[in-house]
């Protein structure tokens, strides 16, 4: 079976989508299934991905993401490969095209939370612009042969919205990537953290992950706790910088620090010396941060919202992420009581091993392999037929 997979967002330009598509390829790569593969890249991520196995062979499809090009123009780049099917990892999968296909819905945050708070866009553009995703979404979910998605939270959710039969989601869960192993603070300075101790969060700055409710959270922790910080990574936008400026007004400055963007080896440095990651978000498909944290010795105090639950266990203690008072409460159970942090910590490294991209790769070969026998099982009741 020939099989396309759309990788135009591998790599770190795609951010949590650009490493899931990485990783899955990589493991592709170490087991095929015995099909044929096509992968679909970008000029700027051809050179970065770097492929072994002849069975996968790589194809550039220069079309931005979310684009009238990639709507109009991706169609035809992909039907001249001949792929008996195809993966978008993504759910922008062109209108116009009418083969076979897979698609992987991670979450549905931006139709359970449309507000234009996520954008900077104006209202009539914003608008536009949701409906025009409510419109390719529904179409991808309801035209795909399989959808994958990362929790059987966001499976629930999708059966919900788009009236699908069970049968026809797929659950495969992420995995978190180790970090680099060293454990001292050598460049925590430049960053403005030192040797204090500190608070992480690491993710964008969108108004569902719920950053606001965190510092109002943490205000209330510095009555008590006058060294401590709060250190939140993402790379500086729009959302970051309205962060920072709450935090100001909020006579925060001195001990919230904003990071911008950090390379892999600052990140695992800035986990392995937090005293604590927290995780406020009100929606996720998935929510790879905690587990990152747990992977590297860290306790987690998380939202108990939507899969959390579901992807830490027992390995988190939870809080209500629309209570600054149960978030504060939650925090701080966890900085006083040592007992309960080594409890957190040696139950988040055993929850890490429940996940793999082996796993998640070898489901969804078996996706690819039961959707090419139906189609090919489907062609031969055709001729069937007209023979």
């Amino acid at each position: 079976m020939r099989i396309g997979i759309d990788a135009r967002f591998y790599g770190p330009t795609g951010k949590g989508l650009g490493r899931y598509v990485q990783r899955l390829l990589e493991c592709i790569e170490q087991n095929d299934g015995g099909h044929e593969y096509v992968v679909f890249v970008r000029k700027e991520n051809y050179d970065d991905l770097q492929l072994t196995n002849p069975a996968l062979t790589k194809v550039v499809a220069d079309y931005r993401w979310y684009s009238l090009a990639e709507q109009l123009f991706l169609p035809h780049a992909i039907a001249r490969e001949h792929c008996d099917v195809v993966h978008f990892p993504h759910y922008n999968v062109p209108l116009f095209y009418r083969r076979a296909f897979i698609v992987t819905i991670h979450d549905l945050i931006l139709s359970q939370y449309p507000t234009r708070k996520a954008s900077t866009l104006g209202p009539l553009l914003y608008w536009i612009k949701h409906a025009a995703y409510d419109v390719v979404i529904r179409s991808a979910v309801k035209r795909a042969k399989s959808v994958l998605t990362v929790s059987e939270y966001s499976k629930r959710a999708v059966i919900a919205m788009f009236h699908i039969k069970p049968e026809k989601v797929v659950v495969t869960y992420e995995a978190a990537d180790p970090y680099p192993a060293a454990k001292v603070h050598n460049g925590m300075e430049q960053r403005g953290i030192g040797y204090q101790p500190y608070l992480l969060y690491v993710g964008n700055a969108y108004p569902h992950k719920n950053i606001e409710t965190l510092l109002k959270a943490f205000a209330a922790l510095r009555q008590r706790h006058r060294d401590l910080r709060l250190v939140l990574v993402g790379k500086m936008d729009y959302f970051y910088q309205r962060l920072r400026d709450l935090a100001e007004a909020m006579h925060l400055t001195e001990s919230v620090v904003f990071t911008g963007f950090v390379s892999d080896a600052e990140l695992g440095l800035l986990y392995r010396n937090a005293l604590l990651y927290v995780f406020p978000s009100f929606e996720e498909g998935f929510g790879l941060p905690p587990l990152e944290a747990m992977q590297t010795g860290i306790p987690v105090a998380s939202s108990n919202a939507s899969c959390m639950p579901e992807i830490l266990g027992d390995a988190a203690k939870y809080f209500d992420p629309h209570s600054p008072q149960s978030m504060r409460e939650t925090i701080e159970a966890l900085l006083r009581d040592g007992a309960q942090r080594e409890e957190c910590i040696a139950k988040g490294y055993e929850r890490v091993k429940r996940y793999s991209w082996a796993t998640l790769a070898r489901i969804t070969l078996s996706v690819y392999t039961e959707v090419g026998l139906t189609l090919h099982n489907g062609k031969q009741k055709q001729r069937s037929k007209l023979a």
